[in-house]
């Protein structure tokens, strides 16, 4: 009996069988329930959006009275949350093992020497483990460098506050957009252990080189005094002291990069997913990576940070070079334990080729019907009339005669394939609304930072370091990750009667409104804390920036899942990994937008809003144009997710079946055509 699959706006789990699937019980997002494990298609490599679920929560956790009780306080936290059935784990294995398992017949798994596998020899625990010290020491290195850089930046080499923004956050969107150069390198030639191997060592030389620029006495200018700083008197670093600074963080932006996107599917390599006791295994092991991250981005910003602080840049960098350095010799001495799969290619590619093939085909007809296309006797995914202009790279023209070059993917590309390249272009819109969340967030390293170099940290005796108030956004994430599966999640469930609780884009959406928010606190708090430092003289306490730091750690909380839930459920089933490159692509856009937007709010206000001595700017104000832009942003986000089409799947027989799949999707395309008034109302293309 073969069962219809529909996404709706408020859908937890579906129920597909067809002639060549098998079902099997899967629990997401808290719901034990059948899952579709579909037709197997290739491994298209990593799918590390474990990673992205701490990657980014990095700027949290509660700064308490000593450094001890602040880590053990997050510690508590995170342990809560390692005992949690949260909703990223549940994304996380709900595409991994979908991903593995379909590739399960497309890539062998291989020891080192390219023979097959001996499990009881190989992969499990051991070699998870080994790999998890990578991406601990990849966090330790840039939570360590973009939490306190900023400081660095303004006080050591005296550049203004913009430009030192604008240098964190291109540092930070060049790391990530650099993910997709990693993965896709890995999907399509190098596979996931050379390129995570590669891009540790790059990472630890990056780190290294950064020790150095800021070691090296020449490569910083004049000491300036308070008298001179008050009065802009300050000798700025030249280009030349700069050289090596910028080639130390690129270098580490590239290895970091390559990690970000292959460690966590390298990891889950190691585990059998066909092997019940193994794919139980590897649920604990997305656990376990969750927890291993936010240690290291605590370690970060509590202890490095206060390093870097009082006994030396030098020291503070020294140790994270040190740990990559340890990461890289442990990962290589652990090669004969590991297991491998070969790439088999990257969905970019099917991607670029379709349109390719659009672009070279515009001038060609349309068939008279879609079925003319070629190969859509074996479409995989309902056809569509959207952005009917990509259909062209199907077209069986005069240079592809039939079974010759109809199988050559660079003469013609399969229905399919054109309909998941339409599948991705429908995501963009939402993909687009996500991008200023980022942007706020980027604040949170920056102008966050900077305000707190300047307000009260003084806790008795000790004085906190102000990058390291960043380990209260760790906190608000860890705290409202666990409660909103604790608490939110099933309440949500109560009232809506889904078994969802809260959809992918309503999760969204609270976060970019709590981001907003986050921006209308901290242009009040910043008001007031300039009025009281300009009228008084008086410093106000920095635990007011908590104000911010917990509104946008309870966005991302929202919105990291929420948008990493919505890439991987609408990306299509064969392009899995797309979901992770979307997901990293709007984080990357949203550090370049705030650089973009700094640098143009400096030279429209003529540098009076954004200036080094914040007490004589008007940052509150540069919070309010956020604000606005959020809001702004939010309200088209609603406009978008009112016209966006949910993914369809396609129906099809049972191995007994009574109909033909051809005959099935013709019925789809004659029931269309019927609606083509109705849908031509109704419908608008992004």
């Amino acid at each position: 009996m073969a069962a219809w699959h529909q996404n709706s706006k408020a859908h937890a789990s579906q129920l597909y069988t067809t002639s060549w699937g098998k079902l099997r019980n899967y629990t997401y997002s808290g719901y034990t329930g059948p899952y579709y494990q579909a037709f197997p298609t290739p491994n298209h490599a990593p799918l590390p959006f474990c990673l992205p679920l701490i990657i980014y929560s990095e700027l949290n956790s509660t700064i308490s009275i000593t450094l001890s009780l602040s880590l053990s306080l997050s510690l508590s936290l995170s342990l809560s949350l390692f005992s949690l059935p949260s909703v990223e784990v549940s994304i996380m294995v709900l595409v991994e093992s979908h991903g593995e398992k379909d590739g399960a017949n497309d890539g062998a798994v291989v020891d080192f020497r390219g023979n097959p596998v001996d499990k009881s020899k190989t992969g499990g625990w051991f070699g998870a483990g080994l790999i998890l010290g990578s991406e601990l020491s990849e966090r330790i290195c840039v939570m360590g460098i973009s939490m306190n850089l900023v400081t660095y930046l303004v006080g050591d080499l005296h550049i203004s506050a913009a430009k030192s923004a604008t240098i964190v956050t291109n540092f930070m969107g060049t790391l990530n957009l650099l993910g997709l150069l990693g993965g896709f390198l890995a999907d399509a030639k190098l596979g996931r252990y050379l390129t995570v191997a590669l891009s540790a060592s790059i990472t630890a030389l990056g780190v290294i080189l950064l020790t150095l620029a800021t070691t090296i006495p020449s490569m910083r200018p004049p000491y300036c005094d308070d008298y001179r700083r008050q009065h802009h008197e300050c000798i700025e670093a030249n280009g030349r002291q700069l050289v090596l600074l910028y080639v130390a963080l690129y270098t580490t932006a590239l290895g970091g990069g390559g990690i970000k996107s292959n460690v966590s599917g390298f990891g889950s390599d190691q585990f059998d997913v066909t092997d019940p006791k193994e794919e139980k295994a590897m649920i604990f092991f997305f656990n376990r990576f969750y927890f291993g991250i936010s240690i290291g981005s605590l370690f970060a910003v509590i202890v490095l940070v206060y390093v870097q602080d009082n006994v030396g840049r030098g020291w503070g960098y020294g140790i994270s070079a040190g740990t990559m350095v340890i990461a890289v010799a442990v990962l290589l001495c652990g090669t004969p334990w590991y297991r491998f799969k070969k790439p088999q290619g990257s969905p970019l590619t099917v991607i670029w080729r379709v349109l390719f093939l659009a672009l070279k085909k515009r001038n060609q007809p349309y068939p008279p019907h879609p079925s003319l296309l070629n190969d859509y006797e074996n479409l995989k995914v309902p056809y569509t009339r959207r952005f009917k202009c990509l259909d062209k790279a199907a077209i069986l023209d005069d240079n592809c005669a039939p079974n010759m070059q109809k199988n050559n993917s660079w003469m013609v590309s399969t229905v399919t394939q054109v309909e998941e390249v339409k599948m991705v272009i429908k995501l963009l819109p939402i993909w687009s609304t996500c991008i200023l969340f980022w942007t706020i967030y980027s604040q949170m390293t920056t102008f966050t930072v900077e305000q707190a170099t300047i307000m009260h940290r003084t806790v008795g005796s000790f004085v906190i370091p102000a990058g390291s108030f960043s380990a209260l956004l760790i906190i608000s994430i860890l705290l409202f990750t666990s409660l909103n599966e604790k608490v939110f999640v099933p309440l949500a469930r109560k009232i809506t009667h889904n078994h969802q609780g809260i959809t992918s884009l309503q999760r969204i959406g609270i976060g970019l409104v709590l981001s907003t928010a986050a921006m209308v606190g901290a242009a009040i708090v910043e008001k007031q804390r300039r009025e009281v430092a300009v009228n008084k003289g008086v410093k106000i306490s920095a635990f007011w920036l908590l104000v911010q730091f917990f509104l946008v750690g309870a966005g991302e909380a929202f919105a990291y899942v929420g948008q990493l839930e919505f890439f991987i459920r609408e990306a299509p089933d064969r392009m899995k990994s797309m979901s992770t490159g979307l997901f990293l692509s709007t984080i990357s856009m949203g550090f370049f937008v705030s650089s973009l937007l700094v640098s143009i709010v400096d030279h429209v206000t003529k540098r009076s809003w954004l200036r080094n001595n914040l007490n004589k700017g008007k940052l509150n104000n540069f919070y309010w144009l956020l604000a606005v832009l959020g809001l702004l942003n939010f309200l088209v986000f609603l406009i978008f997710t009112s016209r966006h089409q949910y993914k369809m799947q396609l129906p099809i027989k049972p191995e007994s079946g009574e109909k033909e799949l051809k005959s099935l999707n013709d019925e789809m395309i004659e029931d269309s055509e019927k609606k083509a008034s109705i849908q031509a109302v109704g419908d608008v293309e992004p």
